[in-house]
């Protein structure tokens, strides 16, 4: 089976549209002010409505606070709640109880000291996502990591890849890490936060899918 591939970012019903359409395993909604595809919560809750059971829909929140959390997972109620900054393992624990979904935490993954620190998620986050260590913003910079730090790894959670992916490079990235999940977001634009529904099926095409 191919992997699993998830459009991050989306901002508009054609673009949820277009993900099931292409073929599409998971798209994300991002719900973080500073980024160019935040969507309000109102908007959030709208777009996880029209993608109903097609795909699983992810919720990414950036060190959100109790109140935001609580408020953002009641309107939206997605199928993965997504943390992408420094969510305590702590923290994700006490989501999981209260909250029927998923639990993800990406990872900047800088060295291989990277892949042991991150063992303290481990029996808490129901997938670790690997991205590119954080500059101004925790992800969608178009900026990949070392993929040869994955290799010969022995995985003990659920994981998939992200940063950096494009149409071009999904395939070599497969390969080089074995990954069982794929998340794009700025490859697969026509400009910073406006999804190109073209690159979106190059990129399900190159993974398989």
């Amino acid at each position: 089976m191919p992997p699993l591939v998830k459009i991050c970012g989306i901002s508009t019903p054609e673009g949820v549209d277009a993900a099931i359409r292409l073929g599409a395993t998971h798209i994300g909604l991002v719900h973080y002010e500073p980024s160019q595809r935040h969507v309000d919560l109102r908007t959030a809750a709208e777009l996880r409505k029209r993608a109903g059971s097609h795909v699983k829909v992810a919720l990414l929140l950036v060190n959100a606070s109790q109140k935001l959390t609580g408020e953002a997972l009641g309107m939206v109620r997605p199928d993965i709640v997504q943390f992408h900054g420094s969510e305590t393992p702590e923290w994700l624990a006490v989501v999981k109880r209260l909250v029927p979904a998923e639990i993800w935490k990406a990872i900047g993954l800088k060295d291989a000291g990277t892949l042991t620190r991150m063992q303290k998620y481990h029996g808490i986050a129901d997938r670790i996502l690997f991205d590119a260590p954080a500059a101004a913003l925790p992800g969608g910079t178009g900026t990949r990591f070392d993929w040869s730090l994955l290799k010969n790894h022995r995985h003990t959670m659920d994981w998939g890849i992200a940063g950096g992916l494009t149409p071009d490079n999904v395939a070599e990235a497969i390969a080089a890490t074995g990954a069982p999940l794929v998340d794009v977001s700025s490859g697969v634009e026509s400009a910073p936060g406006v999804k190109d529904m073209d690159k979106i099926a190059a990129f399900l095409k190159a993974v398989g899918r």
